[in-house]
């Protein structure tokens, strides 16, 4: 009964929260959002906090997370330091269009939404949902529907902004676009942003984000992406999580894919204490490619939740899911996918596979692969794993004279690096190459130019 009574209080201190600061909210936004607003923190009264009843959140304990007296971020915080003083991307042959988010604003204040060369748009998704409003109502909302979750209608009763990408039909961009979501504050904070990605018919793009904290204090971040890909489209997505020890992030990201379109993603999260990533897809037109990977690296108390839902709408498509995990200390982690087949979509190929390694006894690692099908004519498979490093593997290679330290980093990289290759863009591949080196050597994870230290 306590339980009960206390997830109710967390609830009621966020609703508290909304209605105090309503005005603010509405400023910032059209009706549309705002009309969603009222729908989501009603909704979210509602449904709460999801808790370890609810079979998606089972192995994940989020209450002790919303307990915590967070600030919310309603504003940027820190107008006036040095960005370049903390923060410059380390990789010198990454060549991108940087997009900062700070504290889950579009940090450019003199140019909240820039066109580019090729006549896509990038910038603040509270500027484009003023100067671009039709647009932004056609897609907001439309897959990270307020229904879906408790934590999705927080999302939507909070946003301000967040990140806005549209690329009109028939462009390729040449360079990827580099999203920077910086967290920094003197305070405890909870951030809220909302991104929207929309790829016309016959467009390519490559997304990369990358996740940051720069202060010493506790960070929640509860994130929702919605990302359209029209026909013919190609889009290329590296999401890398570097937080420390006393970050929260939950990620809900949903995807539609329509004809034609091929889909790649990767999930990279070196460190952060409890991260949660929830990863819809849904293939809404025929020949619909999707491939999805995975990789975390946990250790101490961290604790990583992966949810992956495919849904085949439409025949003749396919997809392929990769996750992999390394757990050491006491560190623990769970996967949790699932492939629905419609009845109609007939000629699917669905693959999907979770393997992972305990490097300890301590460490605790929870998966369940599912397959839901209606469809008679596919070819569909699941499994996973969950083990220590081979012993036969280790033994043949010191007996060759590599010693025990050595042999067994080098089969926990050859366990990770099969998710490492599937990285595109070549640069950023051999950053983390480098980074997931240093982490499966027990060194300091971060990248150089951070000031934490979570050693």
């Amino acid at each position: 009964m306590g339980e009960v009574v206390h997830k109710t209080d967390i609830v009621k201190k966020l609703v508290d929260s909304y209605y105090r600061n309503a005005d603010i909210f509405n400023k910032s936004t059209l009706a549309f959002i705002n009309e969603k607003r009222e729908k989501g923190i009603k909704y979210f009264k509602k449904s709460g906090i999801p808790g370890r009843e609810n079979e998606n959140y089972k192995y994940t304990n989020l209450e002790p997370v919303f307990s915590h007296p967070f600030r919310n971020a309603i504003s940027p915080g820190n107008k006036y330091f040095d960005i370049n003083h903390i923060f410059k991307c380390d990789i010198p042959t990454l060549d991108t269009n940087v997009i900062l988010l700070l504290n889950g604003f579009y940090f450019d204040r003199k140019t909240p939404l820039r066109e580019l060369s090729s006549g896509a748009l990038v910038g603040s998704f509270a500027k484009a949902s003023t100067e671009y409003p039709e647009l932004v109502e056609k897609y907001y909302g439309k897959y990270a529907q307020i229904a879906n979750e408790g934590l999705v209608a927080l999302n939507s009763a909070f946003v301000q902004d967040g990140i806005f990408i549209y690329v009109p039909k028939g462009v390729v961009l040449q360079k990827p676009l580099q999203i920077v979501n910086l967290i920094i504050s003197d305070n405890d904070i909870m951030v809220q942003h909302r991104n929207l990605f929309v790829l016309e018919e016959n467009t390519e793009a490559t997304v990369i984000v990358c996740d940051h904290t720069f202060s010493p204090h506790k960070f929640l971040t509860n994130s929702v992406t919605e990302i359209y890909t029209g026909p013919d489209s190609r889009f290329d997505f590296t999401k890398v999580q570097n937080e420390h020890n006393d970050a929260t992030q939950i990620s809900h990201i949903y995807l539609n894919q329509e004809r034609n379109s091929n889909v790649t993603s990767n999930l990279i999260t070196l460190h952060g204490g409890l991260v949660r990533n929830n990863f819809y897809v849904r293939l809404n037109g025929e020949g619909c490619e999707n491939n999805t990977t995975g990789l975390f690296l946990a250790d101490k108390g961290q604790h990583i939740d992966n949810y992956a839902y495919i849904d085949h709408a439409k025949p003749y498509c396919t997809s392929n899911q990769l996750f992999k995990g390394v757990l050491d200390d006491f560190a623990t982690g769970a996967f949790n996918g699932k492939i629905l087949v419609r009845r109609n979509a007939q000629k699917t190929q669905a693959y999907q596979a979770n393997n992972n390694i305990l490097l300890t006894d301590d460490a605790r690692m929870n998966t369940k692969p599912q397959l839901e099908i209606y469809a008679d004519d596919v070819k569909c498979s699941h499994g996973a794993t969950v083990g220590q490093l081979d012993e036969n593997s280790l033994f043949y290679m010191r007996a060759r004279g590599i010693g025990e330290r050595e042999a067994r980093l080098m089969l926990m990289y050859a366990f990770v690096n099969e998710i490492i290759n599937q990285i595109k863009v070549e640069p950023l591949r051999e950053r983390i190459n480098h980074l997931v080196d240093m982490r499966l050597r027990g060194e300091l994870s971060r990248c150089q130019n951070c000031v934490m230290n979570c050693g």
